[in-house]
């Protein structure tokens, strides 16, 4: 597939649709957070979860990921758990360590709501050519990595 021509764009300008799409996403997650009953924070935390599939993410990697303190992800995992979307279960390799798994009711309560919004996107990315794909993945990528690194070394691990 080809891509469809592209107007002219200058770094400015991209940055500047970069802010309104992230404006825009971070208005979206309080919204979505509202509809099931979450926080933010704890739908990001929730999200990192499910990310993490069967390799479950311990509560220190999950401090981690959302940046914020081993104490502020307790409060997060007994509100997520009341609400009944983790449960806990005992590290196999250490005792003194929890591990925490998605509950797949919950799991699919929020794919419920995000899979009208992917649909949109995977629609969106069709509009792209494969190598437009791999430039995308690719700056996607390293924003993150650079966004990530960036928080670290200004806003400290939590």
């Amino acid at each position: 597939m080809q891509g469809k021509p592209r107007p002219a764009a200058t770094a400015e300008q991209a940055l500047s649709a970069m802010d309104h799409l992230i404006a825009t996403h971070l208005v979206g997650q309080h919204e979505i957070a509202q509809q099931v009953g979450l926080s933010v924070t704890d739908l990001t935390c929730f999200a990192y979860v499910i990310e993490a599939g069967d390799d479950l993410p311990t509560a220190g990697d999950l401090a981690a990921r959302v940046h914020v303190t081993t104490g502020a992800v307790t409060g997060i995992l007994n509100r997520l758990e009341r609400a009944g979307y983790i449960t806990r279960r005992p590290d196999p390799t250490d005792r003194r360590r929890i591990r925490v798994a998605a509950q797949p009711d919950a799991v699919a309560r929020v794919r419920e709501v995000y899979e009208p919004y992917y649909a949109r996107l995977t629609e969106l990315f069709a509009d792209y050519s494969p190598a437009e794909i791999a430039v995308l993945t690719d700056w996607f990528t390293r924003a993150s990595t650079l966004a990530a690194n960036y928080l670290e070394e200004h806003c400290g691990a939590g």
